[in-house]
């Protein structure tokens, strides 16, 4: 017999503990083949094993690294598959050994994680857990090596370690940011991926000084989230670079002042930066993953202190290069993975800088849509539409 339950002002009642250690039938996006519209289907979502924890997906919104996997550009296809990975939701239950977390909890679930056990968990310098660090090729649980969804008895494969286009998915604890209740989750999803990479890029790994200059290579969501960055430090001049000339408007939002098309020059773009800025920037965030651009962000910053941060992920094959002189005049190069933020520890103080009003959300998100509709997420970001599409799973 299926048991129900309900929810009241997004907050879980205590009922819904009877579902726990239960096979729950639910709604999910399946994507059976590369690029073709994903397939809502009714999936079966099996129990939370050690270390794991169910939760119902509350809002959850398309990223660009969905896309890619979704067209099956990256290194291994692999179908039928339940993407998504920048959500919010509630714990519905949780699996044996996980005790920092329990039902009715407001969680971000995130694409890497933090086992708090490791060389790089217990670092205060970085952020790549050896245990739960991204695997694009993983399809199945740490546990067991096995799916926590199927259909009539098929497994379908997971993404990122979080499948946040079902209605419930499992998750291990480790990569679940648990959050004030009082954030709405239908805002701060995004920050569980993109917006969050470029914000730490700046803050965290680039650090600019106040009244100081900044360009930033690549206006798209993540590029934006490194200007925002530099606009909350205090940066007196933003530019930003791109070959769209339509984002410089939505970029003045976020506090670029200035803009760079490298296509209206004839000599390499970190030249005219380099005049622009009397010799260079303090500080350069590069988002777009182009070797080209990779290598102007590093050049076009000032020597003696200037900073280089690439945050783009280019093709495994590509090859960055420069002078060694660029280096031994005291640039510096660095770069950085999820904006150098530890999911668990970290991404809590990022929601509250929301909360705050120190962050502001609202303007990265330009669409909104029910779960029913989430094919149209997909067709504005194929066609450059906007930023962020929050995806509704309570229709």
């Amino acid at each position: 017999m299926t048991k129900h339950f309900r929810f009241i002002h997004s907050e879980i009642e205590p009922t819904m503990s009877t579902t726990s250690g239960l096979v729950i039938p639910c709604k999910a996006a399946i994507a059976w083949e590369a690029g073709k519209p994903l397939v809502i289907e009714q999936v079966e979502v099996a129990p939370p094993q050690a270390m794991e924890v169910r939760i119902k997906i509350k809002y959850t919104s398309l990223c660009h690294t969905d896309l890619y996997f979704w067209e099956a550009k990256g290194q291994n296809p692999l179908f039928p598959r339940i993407f998504g990975h920048e959500a919010a939701g509630v714990v519905e239950s949780v699996g044996e050994g996980v005790s920092d977390l329990q039902v009715g909890d407001h969680v971000l679930p995130v694409f890497t994680g933090e086992c708090g056990d490791c060389r790089h968990c217990k670092s205060e310098e970085s952020n790549m857990c050896d245990l739960l660090r991204i695997n694009t090729d993983r399809g199945v649980m740490l546990n067991d090596g096995k799916s926590r969804f199927s259909i009539s008895g098929t497994p379908i494969n997971h993404f990122l370690g979080t499948s946040t286009f079902s209605e419930y998915t499992v998750i291990h604890s480790g990569c679940l940011a648990k959050i004030s209740p009082l954030a709405p989750l239908d805002k701060v999803c995004i920050l569980s991926c993109g917006i969050s990479t470029g914000l730490g890029a700046t803050l965290n790994v680039a650090k600019p000084k106040k009244g100081s200059t900044v360009a930033v290579f690549g206006l798209g969501a993540v590029g934006l989230a490194a200007a925002e960055g530099a606009r909350i430090a205090g940066a007196s001049r933003i530019i930003g670079i791109d070959l769209n000339p339509k984002r410089y408007e939505e970029a003045k939002k976020f506090g670029v002042t200035e803009f760079v098309n490298p296509k209206d020059h004839d000599r390499p773009v970190q030249e005219v930066i380099a005049e622009m800025t009397n010799g260079g920037v303090d500080r350069s965030i590069e988002c777009t993953g182009n070797i080209n651009a990779m290598i102007s962000a590093f050049e076009c910053v000032h020597d003696g202190w200037g900073v280089a941060v690439l945050v783009g992920v280019p093709n495994k094959d590509a090859v960055f290069m420069t002078k060694p002189i660029n280096v031994l005049n005291e640039r510096t190069l660095k770069g950085t993975f999820f904006g150098n933020y530890k999911p668990r520890t970290d991404l809590p103080s990022v929601v509250d800088m929301y909360m705050n009003k120190k962050l502001e959300v609202e303007k990265f998100i330009t669409h909104r849509v029910p779960f029913s509709d989430i094919n149209k997420a997909f067709e504005y970001m194929l066609k450059g539409e906007g930023l962020r599409c929050i995806i509704s799973m309570e229709e």
